[in-house]
């Protein structure tokens, strides 16, 4: 039956081939302007590491006054140098990492190598198996690399190409802010975005380049010069905050992850936070009684808003316009059907019940809105073009995937069947003997 109806669709299409164009083109540009936004927001949306964000999470702790004026009742993001230590140093997860990003000077070992700043991550040595980075060349450093402050680096491949021409560099020597480094791996391209594992980055934002090379974090922490220790947020009186002391008191900005396997792990990690926390209330390093969080990465995304508000907001606009589009689609479908009034009144007085005339006018409706989903599938793909030529640290990220030429057509398909619904149901009740008396 359905096979029937479709084949009266499409005469009908035909029939009126100008008033169906019209309705298609409402569709499509609906589609294609709602599309644009909803695959932006979903590229900007998604799981930035799908195979490890199930076990890895971001411990907080609070060492903040109880009497701060204005404090956010959520602590902080990051860690202060001695919560930072004192973390990692309680061994309560399989995995940890303490990492934070600036810049160094560096040049290959070499007579009359050119010094460039490049962009430095330090972590301790679990970033690489916890996120999920796989070499090209050697491998990471280990645990006890980080104790004995050991002078190794690796580099990303884009690193490795504008200074050893792609070739494998593990034993080769870098200077990087005066002291000798020797590289041991060289990992692949790695950039999951938005970048969950440092978010409070300014220099790379949420959706920028990665870090060109990585450190051990306590051999990076004893470099002789300063360029600073990632963004810090400080309060109180404490002169040595600020980009110059990391190891003050009052200062977060270390990030810290932790993964945790399983349901028990993570109940038994939230307690050491509470424990800690305690003990640190006991010893009159925090003021406030314990205020941790432990969270995934995805509620993590979630609480920071890591999407751009204006994003969201612009995907509410476009499906404003597919609503416009719709309700003049609506119209056209009105129409469209009270001119085909005769031709339905011959179908009812031959036996044609009310809810055939329905399912007939409510296929068309579907075919309409999956002509309009196959025209607006070239206005998405334009649209995206246009967000990709704008100045913005995501827009070179935004494409749309197979799932989403999926959900494009089968939006359509709805669409224009919701659209359908109030048409068709004017259509069914035509009377009969009416409609034949003026034939």
């Amino acid at each position: 039956m359905i096979g029937y109806y479709l084949q009266l669709a499409i005469h009908s299409l035909r029939g009126r081939p100008v008033l169906s164009a019209l309705m298609v083109l409402a569709i499509a540009l609906g589609i294609g302007v709602s599309m644009t936004m909803l695959t932006v927001l979903h590229n900007l949306s998604g799981d930035p590491l799908p195979q490890r964000s199930a076990v890895l999470f971001h411990p907080q702790v609070d060492p903040r006054p109880s009497d701060l004026p204005g404090a956010d009742p959520e602590p902080p993001d990051n860690l202060t140098w001695q919560d930072g230590v004192n973390l990692y140093q309680l061994q309560a997860a399989p995995r940890q990492t303490l990492t934070s990003a600036n810049w160094l000077p560096t040049r290959v070992d070499a007579p009359n190598s050119p010094l460039a700043m490049v962009t430095t991550r330090a972590a301790t040595a679990d970033i690489f198996p916890m996120f999920d980075m796989r070499f090209l060349y050697g491998g990471a450093w280990t645990r006890q690399d980080d104790d004995r402050r050991a002078q190794v680096v690796v580099l990303t491949r884009e690193l490795n190409d504008a200074l050893f021409d792609g070739a494998d560099s593990v034993g080769r020597s870098l200077v990087i802010a005066t002291r000798s480094f020797r590289v041991i791996g060289v990992i692949d391209d790695w950039n999951p975005r938005p970048h969950f594992y440092d978010l409070s980055n300014r220099k790379s934002g949420a959706y920028g380049e990665a870090q060109q090379m990585y450190l051990p974090f306590f051999t990076w922490l004893d470099l002789p010069q300063d360029y600073g220790y990632g963004p810090m947020a400080c309060w109180g009186t404490d002169n040595q905050g600020g980009d110059h002391n990391p190891k003050s008191q009052q200062c977060t900005w270390a990030q810290f992850w932790v993964q945790l396997d399983t349901p028990a792990q993570q109940a038994a990690y939230r307690n050491a936070l509470d424990n800690y926390s305690a003990e640190q209330l006991r010893l009159g390093r925090f003021q406030r009684t314990p205020n941790v969080r432990l969270r995934g990465v995805i509620d993590w995304l979630d609480y920071k808003r890591a999407v751009p508000a204006t994003v969201r907001m612009q995907t509410w606009i476009a499906f404003g316009v597919l609503l416009v589009c719709l309700l003049n689609a609506v119209g056209l479908l009105v129409a469209k059907f009270m001119r085909k009034s005769g031709e339905i009144g011959v179908r009812r007085a031959l036996g044609a019940s009310r809810r055939s005339v329905f399912l007939q006018c409510l296929v068309e409706a579907g075919l309409v809105g999956l002509l309009g989903g196959a025209f607006g599938l070239p206005l998405a793909w334009l649209g995206l073009w246009l967000v990709r030529q704008q100045p913005m640290a995501y827009a070179a990220q935004v494409h749309l995937d197979p799932r989403m030429l999926g959900t494009t057509l089968v939006i359509a398909v709805l669409s224009a069947l919701a659209a359908g619904v109030w048409p068709a149901w004017r259509a069914s009740r035509v009377a009969p003997a009416l409609q034949v008396k003026s034939l």
